[in-house]
């Protein structure tokens, strides 16, 4: 039988056992570029069974899962404490144990569960919140003070700069980009009743649902992780509600989907689907740890999104959308989204080249210029 205990950050065996030095002059909000790097690309790995492990709770804001023996861990990986986000830790920890077999000395690699802003307040709706980084600022802040080793993120949550002494190595493969949607009494969104209340905490979801279907209503603070929503759709608080696809997949929890909308019905968040691990950057051990993981094919498309989200300087009060991918002749196919708040109005555009770094990246930022020309001032307002 498991038992779980509760002590302190700076009392956990692993931790004290062989301590390591903080960083100075940490800087969260310095510019650079999350986008300008070139990296090795990806092998396919098989992950062993899980092993056994303890979950340890502590007293403050950074929690550790760790396995039954007590060691100094070798890997320390930095994640938020939602069922997804340690699904998508579990991931990197296994692709790790898969591609480096030293890792697989049980506690070699250790979950180290860290509360965001983001986590933290949930009475508001993002948009209000606002500024980037809600999701991921507590967890970089862990990495520069070498509390961790890797940050593991939800791409879609990185804002398009990387705090100063961190780099961003490695996408795992991306998973289905699409929406599901999720409804007890209807098949799709255009199946709804004039008047039905969809939840979402997405601006991207609701200018879109809003521009297809007008007669319905959006219930924006819907917030909490996957099985929260879930519980409030049960509850009655709305009718439907849409998720990521990729995190039901990545949770197992596909049996909850009514239908999957289409890139013509809801084009998805920009780096939806695809998971970020990011190291300091002067831990070249590290980075080579986490670079051989790379899925090269993930990390272009999520670079050409992220050019063009960061040229139209997207915050979470800005509805915008970007997906790229290869066609069949294994040509970038790019296309991108924004919108006003009230869905009235929806611009787009689309782009085509070759799939490569350079042509990617410089695709999405024209794309980017194009519809913020198109958009004009204040367009962002209504």
């Amino acid at each position: 039988m498991e038992t779980v205990s509760t002590c302190t950050l700076n009392q956990h065996p692993f931790l004290t056992s062989n301590p390591r030095p903080f960083a100075s002059n940490f800087a969260y909000a310095s510019s650079v570029s999350a986008l300008g790097f070139t990296l090795p690309s990806s092998h396919k790995t098989s992950a062993p069974p899980n092993q056994r492990r303890k979950t340890l709770v502590t007293s403050s804001s950074i929690a550790v899962e760790h396995h039954t023996q007590t060691k100094t861990a070798v890997i320390r990986i930095g994640t938020r404490g939602s069922p997804l986000a340690l699904a998508q830790a579990h991931e990197t920890r296994d692709k790790l144990i898969a591609s480096h077999p030293e890792l697989a000395e049980e506690g070699s690699i250790q979950i180290v569960i860290i509360k965001t802003t983001g986590d933290k307040i949930l009475s508001q709706p993002l948009a209000d919140i606002g500024g980037k980084g809600l999701f991921t600022k507590e967890i970089d802040e862990a990495l520069i003070n070498a509390d961790i080793d890797i940050a593991v993120h939800s791409m879609k949550d990185v804002p398009t700069y990387l705090p100063d002494k961190t780099i961003l190595p490695c996408n795992l493969p991306r998973e289905d980009v699409r929406d599901a949607f999720i409804s007890l009494t209807a098949t799709s969104l255009a199946d709804l009743p004039a008047g039905a209340v969809v939840g979402t905490a997405s601006l991207r979801r609701k200018s879109q649902i809003l521009h297809r279907y007008p007669s319905l209503k959006v219930l924006e603070n819907f917030r909490g992780n996957v099985q929260t929503r879930l519980r409030k759709l049960n509850d009655g608080v709305v009718q439907a509600t849409l998720l990521a696809l990729a995190g039901l997949k990545r949770l197992n929890m596909t049996e909850n989907v009514t239908s999957i909308l289409s890139m013509d019905d809801m084009l998805p968040a920009v780096a939806q689907g695809a998971i970020g691990i990011a190291c300091r950057s002067d831990d070249e051990k590290m980075a080579g740890f986490i670079a051989s993981l790379n899925h090269d094919e993930t990390r272009l498309a999520v670079a050409c999104e992220r050019a063009f989200l960061e040229t139209l300087d997207g915050s979470c009060r800005t509805p915008i959308a970007g997906y790229a991918s290869r066609d069949e002749d294994g040509n970038c196919l790019f296309r991108g989204l924004v919108a006003s708040p009230d869905g009235t109005r929806v611009l787009e555009t689309s782009r085509k080249g070759s799939y490569t770094f350079e042509e990617m990246v410089a695709m999405g930022k024209d794309a980017g210029k194009e519809l913020l020309s198109k958009a004009g001032p204040g367009f962002f307002d209504s």
